[in-house]
């Protein structure tokens, strides 16, 4: 089987991605949980885990292609298992493992953080408004 076929059947032969920067711990955190979608699925996944499915249903916005590439990554680094529920093509299960529940703290900080910045936009978006009213 070659490794096209390989990596869509599941069995990718990716060996785990480098730091891009040697030995700075902020780009292997980022290399690691970076991105658009990234700490999205570990969010959702920290609630239980889930069928692609069911990740798909949550992000609606993320591609199937996305998707599978970002959980990929994610497994690469140990931050995601993933577990067949059956013979193939049964569904596949993902979920986070010891390590990967040790990003959950990030997650929620992030996510805390951007609804303060969310409420600064907003507050700086309604004072430029009234000072351009005024």
């Amino acid at each position: 089987m070659d490794d096209d076929k390989k990596a869509l059947s599941g069995n990718s032969t990716e060996k785990r991605r480098e730091n891009p920067v040697t030995g700075c711990p902020l780009t292997a955190a980022l290399a690691a949980v970076g991105g658009k979608w990234k700490l999205i699925i570990i969010y959702w996944l920290a609630e239980s885990p889930k069928h692609f499915a069911g990740l798909k249903r949550e992000m609606s916005s993320i591609s199937q292609k996305v998707l599978t590439e970002q959980l990929r990554e994610l497994e690469s680094d140990g931050i995601v298992i993933r577990k067949p529920t059956g013979p193939v093509p049964a569904p596949v299960e993902y979920s986070l493992t010891d390590y990967g529940r040790s990003v959950v703290p990030l997650v929620e900080s992030v996510r805390l953080w951007g609804r303060g910045h969310l409420e600064h936009l907003s507050t700086e978006e309604n004072s430029d408004a009234a000072g351009a009213a005024g």
